[in-house]
């Protein structure tokens, strides 16, 4: 007899197609709904289900969602053909991973509560590169008997999933993660400029710090992109612009000043108005390197991202 949950997801774009295919291949029975249906169909290939509505995901067991904005969350839930409007059926428990505000959480909150469902939110860090490396990591937060029902799902997601406690504070936890990846990326557009100008490979200056006492996940994972000028997009300016806004937002609320992140935030935005909004946001040092007066010329070097198997 099986008894893994049912699974609904919501949202399959580059991040949700990634972990439902993880899910499918850990023998779960998972359904999708995707606002352009065709884009699920190499899911349906994988053994997947699909929907046409997210209403018609009421009767699984956890319906995940994964979604670019808040209104786009309001809609799947809560706008014609929700998730949460079938009268008679309603899931047990929502996870959603979307990056939305404090706010935007507790009014799904709500909603999922008047139907008698828990509500968790999930956000990830990562991207679906990190997906298929197995590295991705969850911050959780909602009931704790939610997160002990969910958790036997999360753990196929990737590394290291962290209850972090109730309510919507598992939304801070991801706003201020993203705040710090644009910061960092900022700050290692910069000096890389600034090395190159006064004579140093962008790829020595990247190779030493990185496995420097500074090097982390992240900065080998973006090193590639910086040398080679590949701004194929993982995350584009317009969403870290929009989860600059929101912790910023929370910065005001809470009475912290983040200066850092406020002139970060103004460098992307200006970017966005530019019409930067298509590629990687490691495209930030482009913008450095004209203010320096630099002409930036891939490396066409073989450099790890840091994501691959060891040994």
């Amino acid at each position: 007899m099986n008894t893994q949950p049912t699974i609904g997801w919501i949202g399959t774009g580059r991040m949700g197609s990634q972990l439902v295919l993880r899910l499918l291949k850990a023998g779960f029975d998972v359904t999708v709904y995707n606002r352009t249906a065709s884009k699920a169909k190499p899911l349906v290939d994988a053994g997947a289900g699909q929907v046409e509505r997210p209403v018609d995901l009421a009767d699984r067991d956890i319906v995940f969602s994964m979604v670019s904005a808040p209104r786009d969350l309001e809609q799947v839930m809560t706008g014609e053909g929700g998730l949460l409007t079938d009268p008679d059926h309603a899931p047990r428990l929502i996870a959603d991973s979307s990056t939305v505000s404090i706010d935007a959480s507790e009014k799904l909150r709500a909603a999922a509560a008047e139907r008698g469902t828990e509500l968790l939110a999930t956000p990830v860090s990562g991207n679906p590169a990190v997906i298929a490396a197995g590295k991705l990591s969850v911050a959780v937060s909602g009931p704790q008997a939610a997160y002990e029902e969910a958790l036997p799902v999360l753990e196929h997601f990737g590394q290291k999933v962290t209850y972090v406690g109730e309510g919507e504070v598992a939304r801070l936890v991801k706003i201020a993660h993203n705040i710090f990846l644009g910061v960092v990326t900022q700050s290692m557009a910069e000096i890389t400029v600034l090395a190159e100008k006064g004579g140093v490979r962008r790829q020595d200056l990247l190779d030493f710090l990185n496995d420097s006492v500074m090097g982390s996940v992240f900065t080998r994972y973006k090193t590639p992109a910086l040398v080679n000028l590949d701004f194929t997009p993982t995350f584009t300016q317009v969403l870290l612009q929009k989860d600059f806004d929101l912790g910023l937002a929370a910065s005001h609320e809470l009475g912290v000043p983040m200066p850092v992140a406020s002139m970060t935030r103004n460098i992307v935005a200006q970017e966005v108005g530019n019409g930067n909004t298509e590629d990687d946001f490691a495209t930030l040092i482009r913008t450095v390197a004209d203010g320096a007066g630099l002409k930036l010329i891939p490396e066409d070097a073989s450099v790890s991202n840091g994501l691959e198997p060891q040994g």
